[in-house]
C-alpha cells in the first residue's frame, strides 16, 4: 500500500460554512422560547452534538424541559437548518478544499469524512463533492460526541488505517481533542489560539500547500 493516509475531514466550517446555518436554526428557536442566543454563545456548541447543543442553549435561560418537548425542539430546529441548507450549491465550499482534495485523489489517499453532522451526506450530494470520499462517518454512525474520538476511529476502521496514520481536519476545539485522543496528526482550520492544542494550525485550506501536504503522506 506504501504511503497510503487516511486524510479525516470534519464538514461545518472545515469543507462548508454551514454553521451560519445552524446559528440561525438554533437561535430561531431560542428566541421563541425567550432565550437571547448570541454568535459568541454559538462558539460553545461548535463539535457539539445537537442534544447537546439544546441543553447548553436552555441552560442560558435556565430553562426546565420535559424529554418530550426537547425533542420536539431538536426536531424543530433540523427542519428549520435543512430549509436552509436546501438552497446550497458548490459556491458554498470553503476556499481551496477542492484543491487539496483533488491532490490527496491524485496521491491515492484516502479521504474520509468525521462529522457529527446527520445532515453530512446531503449537504455533500448539495455541493457535488460526495464522490471525493472514501468513507463517510456522521452523526447518525456514532453515540459518543466529540471530544470522544469514536467518529474518528470509525473513519480509520472504515479504510483499514492505523490511527498513526491518519490526518484530521478540524476547526473546534473538541475535534482537535479528539483526533488526539485518537493519537491521529490533528490539523486546525481557524484561529491558532483558539485551537492551539492542534500539532498544525491554518487559518484556512489556501495556507496548506502541496509541499506540506506530500511531507504528512511521505512522514
Amino acid at each position: 500500500m506504501g504511503n497510503k493516509k487516511a486524510f479525516i475531514f470534519d464538514l461545518d466550517g472545515v469543507i462548508v460554512d454551514t454553521a451560519k446555518y445552524h446559528f440561525l436554526a438554533w437561535q430561531k428557536l431560542a428566541t421563541s422560547l425567550g432565550i437571547h442566543f448570541t454568535h459568541e454563545d454559538n462558539e460553545n456548541l461548535k463539535g457539539v452534538s445537537r442534544v447537546r447543543s439544546l441543553e447548553l442553549i436552555l441552560g442560558l435561560g435556565n430553562y426546565q424541559a420535559t424529554e418530550e418537548e426537547k425533542q420536539r425542539w431538536l426536531q424543530k430546529k433540523n427542519e428549520d437548518y435543512l430549509t436552509y441548507i436546501d438552497a446550497m450549491d458548490e459556491s458554498e465550499i470553503l476556499p481551496d478544499v477542492v484543491k487539496v482534495l483533488d491532490f490527496l485523489k491524485t496521491k491515492n489517499q484516502f479521504i474520509v469524512l468525521g462529522s457529527a453532522s446527520k445532515n453530512a451526506i446531503p449537504i455533500l450530494e448539495k455541493v457535488h463533492i460526495l464522490h471525493y470520499f472514501d468513507a463517510i462517518v456522521d452523526g447518525n454512525d456514532v453515540s459518543n460526541a466529540k471530544p470522544d474520538p469514536e467518529v474518528f476511529l470509525q473513519g480509520a476502521k472504515k479504510v483499514k488505517v492505523e490511527n498513526e496514520n491518519c490526518i484530521v481536519f478540524e476547526d473546534s476545539v473538541a475535534g482537535i481533542q479528539a483526533a488526539n485522543l485518537a493519537h491521529m496528526t490533528s490539523i486546525g482550520i481557524g484561529e491558532p489560539t483558539i485551537l492551539q492544542e492542534a500539532k498544525f494550525n491554518f487559518k484556512d485550506f489556501t495556507q496548506i500547500d502541496e509541499a506540506f501536504l506530500s511531507k504528512l503522506i511521505n512522514e
